[in-house]
């Protein structure tokens, strides 16, 4: 099974060349792929795996889930010849974690990070002489170490509780395509709801005089821009642009029917031809949409009405693909289920997804929370790379209209003495201001769960709603949602809601983990925060939750643990494999009960 579709959907060329399919490949278990020079063309690797699914996965051919912490891979590929006068970017969608990258045995480039890809210029190492053009990858991926961010990837080898099989390698397409010297690096567009205007920012790789930015945006069939901008710079492009003219409704009384929701996934077909005179040396094709979240008077507002959460905790993980999903249908199916079942968005847990999940959620009109893998303990190294990471992570996905939080920690992992650390506290004030010095078009939610620092939601999980002949457990529960003086005081198992030194400041307050019920799990070891023998008796227990939630004036959004079943941790919505659980209607009439503080657009 190959992944074939157009890797990254907000940045697209129309030329280029999927290396995905069979690869050689080796472990390195006695690490001598670089002493003995593994890159070289005589070296022959003895097995075969699938590109992009990693070697933990049935997809990829080899299925060993045992600890390898450094692997090998090589493959030919060939250069078209009408490419032969260009520039050639050779493009990966994700490596976990550290890996080198050979062309024709010399080594070009080295990157550090599992989660998001990178592109290099390999044009000065292809052999114009040769046909065949060789390429090698060198990973480590070391398992037993903890100051790496791996997520939810166990540093043991079995799974056990909220802790899953490892992804180590290539888990996300390989691909070439050809551009000139001189072209479009990278493109920022950022909504102004408020002015009408979207404003573009477009990086260049290299300068030239007389040259111009060709902007074209649409509409569905309406042109809304069609003009050229001179370039004066190599270094960034500006320019504003009104989108929604005098005759298209704002965002007063009509609700602006041109703005982006989940409910009206209202896109515009952006492309960007960079020229000179009349000669076009790149063009990219992208979209956008017109969003605006943020919070006031402890509520969240979506395009500047009021909007309640209603997300579901979503791992991204798969049964044959692990993190990788087996086909682009696979995100769809996910995204549509949520919405059936009536959430309006999800939080992606632990992982920063694949590009092709938030572009069918930017098309089908689903909200996401951004986050990231974290590592286990705090080091001056995980620091520092937990910052590049983040770097990268905004950069390639600021244009998704979806994504409307980032959540660069969670329950303390990375940071264990937050409480009172003030080393770790720093940290966590370094990286929410980082991400917001890179991007004030979203929520920033630090340290989800508790002992938290400076954020924009007061996130606070909550699993003790217990079974229904727990009494005592569910009285607390209700208790916890209703009084103030409970909700901000303690987290049931014994954690502060703020660290030390930090306070509620009236940011709106949501149940960002709850629920938990296990159900329909044929697994001795299967496990989840309450359990329910049917589905009279799943809808009453999830019923509890929900409604006792919706009914809190204090709260505003929750997001349910969880979509799927992940391995041994079966409190899903669905099962590992996606089979529903629960009739979707039944889960979408709960959530969609009355809330007494907003009215949804």
């Amino acid at each position: 099974m190959l992944r074939t579709e157009y890797p990254r959907p907000q940045f697209e060329r129309k030329e280029w060349l999927n290396l995905n399919g069979a690869w050689s490949f080796e472990f390195d278990d006695d690490n001598k792929a670089l002493k003995d020079h593994w890159e070289k063309r005589n070296y022959v690797l003895s097995k075969t795996i699938q590109v992009p699914f990693c070697f933990e996965s049935t997809l990829s051919g080899i299925h060993d889930t045992s600890i390898h912490n450094r692997c090998f891979y090589k493959r030919e590929f060939q250069i078209p010849k009408d490419w032969l006068d260009k520039t050639i970017l050779l493009n990966f969608g994700a490596v976990d974690y550290y890996c080198k990258i050979f062309v024709n045995e010399h080594m070009c480039f080295e990157h550090t990070g599992g989660s998001v890809g990178f592109s290099v210029d390999i044009t000065n190492y292809l052999d114009k002489l040769s046909e065949n053009q060789l390429l090698a990858v060198y990973v480590e991926d070391p398992a037993t170490d903890e100051s790496i961010p791996r997520g939810k990837q166990f540093w043991q080898e079995k799974s056990e509780r909220i802790w899953y099989t490892r992804t180590s390698g290539i888990w996300q397409t390989v691909w070439l395509e050809p551009v000139a010297p001189y072209h479009i690096s990278r493109i920022k567009l950022t909504p102004d709801i408020d002015c009408g205007e979207i404003h573009i920012e477009t990086e260049l790789q290299d300068f030239y005089h007389n040259s111009y930015l060709e902007i074209t945006i649409q509409y569905e069939s309406e042109i809304i821009c069609h003009d050229q901008y001179s370039v004066s710079s190599n270094s960034v492009f500006k320019r504003s642009i009104n989108i929604y003219g005098d005759k298209i409704f704002h965002t007063g009384a009509h609700g602006g029917k041109r703005n982006w929701t989940p409910e009206n996934p209202v896109l515009y077909d952006i492309s960007l031809k960079l020229k000179i005179g009349d000669r076009v040396c790149d063009e990219i094709i992208s979209y956008f949409g017109m969003r605006k979240i943020h919070t006031e008077n402890g509520m969240t507002y979506l395009n500047n009405h009021p909007y309640y959460f209603k997300l579901v905790l979503d791992q991204g993980y798969w049964p044959d693909g692990i993190l990788t999903a087996p086909d682009d249908s696979a995100f769809q199916y996910d995204i549509k289920v949520m919405k059936e079942m009536g959430f309006n968005g999800c939080r992606k847990h632990q992982k920063v997804e694949d590009p092709r999940f938030l572009y069918w959620a930017d098309k089908l009109g689903f909200l996401v929370w951004g986050e990231a893998p974290a590592a286990c303990i705090y080091t001056d190294n995980t620091a520092i790379n937990y910052i590049n990471e983040w770097n990268e992570i905004i950069k390639r996905d600021y244009n998704h209209p979806c994504l409307v939080a980032w959540v660069p920690f969670n329950e303390s992992w990375a940071i264990p003495n937050i409480k009172s650390n003030i080393t770790e506290q720093s940290h966590t004030l370094s990286l929410y201001y980082f991400i917001k010095s890179l991007d004030q078009t979203r929520l920033v939610i630090n340290n989800d769960g508790w002992e938290m620092t400076k954020t924009d939601i007061c996130a606070i999980h909550n699993y003790t709603h217990g079974n229904e002949s727990e009494t005592q457990k569910r009285d607390y529960f209700k208790r916890f949602l209703s009084e103030k003086n409970i909700l901000l005081s303690s987290y049931s198992a014994g954690k502060n809601i703020f660290a030390d030194g930090f306070h509620y400041e009236g940011q709106p307050i949501i149940i960002t983990e709850c629920g938990g019920i296990n159900y329909k799990s044929e697994l001795e070891s299967s496990w989840g925060y309450s359990s329910a023998l049917s589905e009279e008796e799943f809808c009453s227990q999830y019923r509890y939750v929900i409604e006792n939630i919706l009914k809190s004036e204090l709260i505003f959004g929750y997001c349910y643990t969880q979509l799927s079943d992940v391995e041994q941790e079966t409190n899903g919505l669905l099962t590992f494999d996606r089979k529903i659980k629960c009739k979707p209607a039944l889960i979408k009439e709960i959530n969609e009960m009355f809330h007494p503080n907003v009215t949804l657009l």
